[in-house]
């Protein structure tokens, strides 16, 4: 089962063409997706969620990527929500590039090892930079999705 349509992030919760210009505002505008897509009982416990995690250090991956992300009590399982910057943000990533692929991920609190494997995923997806290229050019939600299908489907 791939990352798209039936593990933690779907078609709805693609965002091709963020407006915000700042991490905080990205986040928040990412999560405000999530909160009208998923029908989030809690969204500001999510947020704050995300946004203490990013605290601790720049969830900037590098190579224009970054996964911000949280765990929180109100959530039964992992959801996700992807957002193309067309400009590119400040995200303090670890090369210091701008960032333009956002992914963030929030899962239950109680279940460590699979948010770990979750991140991992996401993380090894990003590393093709053909995928990373293609994202960033793509018009549509369902570019993305189909892009992210492709890439998972080799």
């Amino acid at each position: 089962m791939g990352i798209i349509n039936g593990y933690f992030l779907d078609q709805s919760a693609i965002v091709v063409d963020l407006k915000s210009t700042d991490k905080k505002s990205i986040i928040t505008e990412l999560v405000d997706v999530l909160k009208n897509t998923k029908k989030l009982m809690k969204p500001d416990e999510i947020l704050n969620a995300v946004l203490e995690r990013e605290k601790l250090g720049s969830t900037g991956i590098g190579q224009g990527v970054a996964i911000p992300h949280g765990k929180t009590n109100v959530l039964d399982g992992h959801i996700g929500v992807l957002g193309i910057s067309r400009n590119g943000v400040e995200f303090n990533s670890l090369d210091g590039e701008l960032v333009h692929i956002i992914f963030v991920l929030v899962g239950p609190a109680e279940v460590a090892e699979q948010h770990l494997k979750a991140l991992s995923r996401i993380s090894k997806l990003f590393r093709s930079k053909l995928l990373r290229e293609n994202i960033i050019k793509a018009k549509t939600a369902e570019e993305v999705a189909e892009i992210i299908e492709r890439e998972e489907a080799c």
